[in-house]
This record gives structure tokens, sequence and C-alpha cells, in this order.
């Protein structure tokens, strides 16, 4: 019996980080969760891929961008951030606010414990 592979639309995407075999990977769990909200809030009816494939292609082709995809789910986040803000879904200053949130939470999170919005000390 032979296995059947499936090969992905994913691989096809520039400067998408990869294993060293070639596959799609997710370089952090937050790459994760940014990936599975998109296909959420699409499925949900928010946007259409077109427009999310259009936002995010413009991000990944802004000049600046690491060449060896380092950043790809930077853009990813920044593409779907804007997606929601021009769509009056999501207003910018909240999402800011939470990114630092976030950003003060994983400070104040000791080494190996899950970063919680809760440990922003100034939440």
């Amino acid at each position: 019996m032979s296995a059947c592979k499936i090969i992905s639309p994913l691989t096809h995407s520039p400067r998408l980080p990869k294993s060293t075999d070639g596959e799609p990977v997710f370089p952090e769990p937050w790459a994760a969760e940014a990936f599975a909200m998109t296909v959420h809030l699409h499925e949900k009816g928010l946007f259409a891929w077109s427009e999310w494939a259009e936002r995010l292609s413009a991000e990944l082709h802004k000049p600046g961008r690491a060449v060896d995809g380092s950043d790809y789910f930077d853009c990813w986040v920044t593409a779907l951030s804007d997606l929601l803000v021009s769509k009056d879904i999501a207003d910018h200053d909240t999402i800011l606010a939470l990114q630092q949130s976030w950003q003060r939470a994983a400070e104040a999170t000791p080494h190996g414990k899950p970063i919680a919005l809760e440990n922003d000390p100034l939440g």
C-alpha cells in the first residue's frame, strides 16, 4: 500500500518558514494560533479568502522584509489586524493595547511557564 501525499498550496507561499525537509512550519505557538484565528474568522464569514490573500500578499511584498522568511507570521498578524480594522471589526488602538499587554505579560512570566494575560503587571 502506498501513502498518498497531499501537498498544501501553502508550500508555495513566498518566504514561508519551512522545515529542513521543505514542509511549512509554525516557528512559535502564537503563529499557529494566528493561522487558526484567520481561518476561523474567514469561516465565520467576516472576510473573503481573496481579501485575506490580497492583504497578506501586500504585507509580504513590502520593502524591508526578512529575506529568510523569519518575519512571515509577523506579516500575517499585521495583515490580519489591518484587515479587521479596515472592516470595522476591530479597533487599531485596542489591538495595539492588547499587543503591549501581551508583551508585558511575556516579560513578567518566568521562563518555562505559560504566558497568560493575567501576568501583565499593568493589567
